[in-house]
């Protein structure tokens, strides 16, 4: 679907970023900390910031921050003097907060009109929003529907998916009336078939780019399993513009997650393609620890090559062949193999300097 394009940043150091068109779907996470000491803690600053900065590096294109009180403002305020990603402010209830937030240089708001008072506070809002260039997103849960569609939703009336549209189309209409377009919408539902079928008719009729998330979709695994079922729906029927893996996990954890679901629908090319295998009775070279200690600088490099990291000989480099680069072996001898063919064989302890060396000269 063809949507509108909005632009998130672009304001001071901050990197800007066009949404929507035929811009390429990006990739958010949401900070899992509070932000409200950094002004007395400024080694937690430095933290956060580097964090940031390896976020980016693996493929995160925005992240939000949850602002529920003065000093958080203050914290974001703080953190977006010195990142060029950008950040989304999460507001619920005080619009003041909002109005804090934009004093400094963040890249978007992230309000329901329906949760922060009066029309004249969204006003505030859209106005100061409109003055600094900074766009807004639209937050819809199953849990913030009106009481009107509640208990239509309940005598069976409309389904919850209907009950998300609706309310997005009321929530974008108040701005819409404001004669404000830089807004993206989203609906979530912790419901895989819900969050499918409210975007779907969202966007059969409006063109507002759209914001993919399965809310509260639990731990790592499950949280997986239903967001790619979601987002694969939507996405290959060309809905969806940005998206969040939302996880009882890391930040790395959604970032990576998003980053290769957007791979397997072709939506995002280049950088390494890591391939290994589940590690089995043979007991051979240690995948798992292997791949935790490489798995990020891999995600980082911009490399367009395949690596394989295998447990044993039969996997590799016979199943690894294709790859550009691969490891295999015993817990005493490991190889490294190049497009199926040994190059190094040499001591286990010695797996990882070998691996770089090699990887260094592709």
């Amino acid at each position: 679907m063809n949507t509108k394009v909005v632009a998130i940043g672009g304001l001071g150091i901050t990197k800007k970023l066009l949404i929507g068109g035929n811009n390429p779907v990006t990739v958010q996470t949401m900070w899992k900390e509070g932000i409200t000491d950094l002004a007395q803690d400024n080694q937690k600053l430095e933290r956060i910031l580097k964090q940031i900065n390896d976020l980016s590096l693996i493929g995160c294109d925005i992240i939000r921050f949850a602002v529920p009180d003065l000093e958080s403002a203050q914290g974001l305020k703080l953190i977006a003097e010195r990142t060029a990603m950008p950040l989304v402010a999460d507001i619920h209830f005080d619009y003041k907060l909002a109005l804090e937030c934009l004093k400094g240089n963040v890249a978007a708001i992230r309000i329901n009109p329906g949760n922060i008072g009066s029309i004249e506070n969204t006003k505030a809002v859209v106005e100061a929003c409109r003055s600094k260039g900074v766009a807004i997103r639209i937050g819809i849960n199953s849990g913030s529907l009106p009481q009107d569609l509640q208990e239509q939703i309940l005598n069976g009336k409309i389904t919850r998916a209907q009950g998300l549209c609706e309310t997005a189309v009321r929530e974008a209409q108040i701005f819409e009336d404001l004669k404000f377009d830089q807004y993206v919408v989203s609906m979530k539902s912790s419901d895989v078939k819900e969050t499918i079928e409210c975007n779907k008719f969202y966007s059969q009729k409006y063109n507002n780019p759209l914001h993919l998330g399965v809310t509260e979709a639990g731990p790592l695994i499950g949280g997986l399993v239903k967001s790619s079922i979601a987002f694969s729906n939507l996405l290959q029927q060309g809905i969806g513009d940005t998206i969040r893996v939302s996880l009882s996990s890391t930040p790395e954890n959604e970032v990576i997650a998003g980053v290769n679901i957007l791979k397997e629908c072709g939506l995002r090319e280049g950088g390494v393609t890591l391939i290994s295998c589940p590690r089995c009775g043979r007991i051979g070279f240690d995948v798992h620890s292997f791949v935790d200690r490489w798995q990020n600088r891999l995600m980082a490099m911009k490399k367009n090559i395949s690596v394989a990291v295998m447990g044993c000989v039969v996997n590799g480099p016979g199943e690894g062949r294709h790859a550009d680069i691969g490891i295999a072996g015993t817990n005493e001898k490991i190889i490294i193999f190049k497009k199926g063919k040994i190059v190094r064989t040499v001591e286990a302890k010695d797996a990882d300097k070998v691996f770089e060396e090699e990887l260094n000269s592709l």
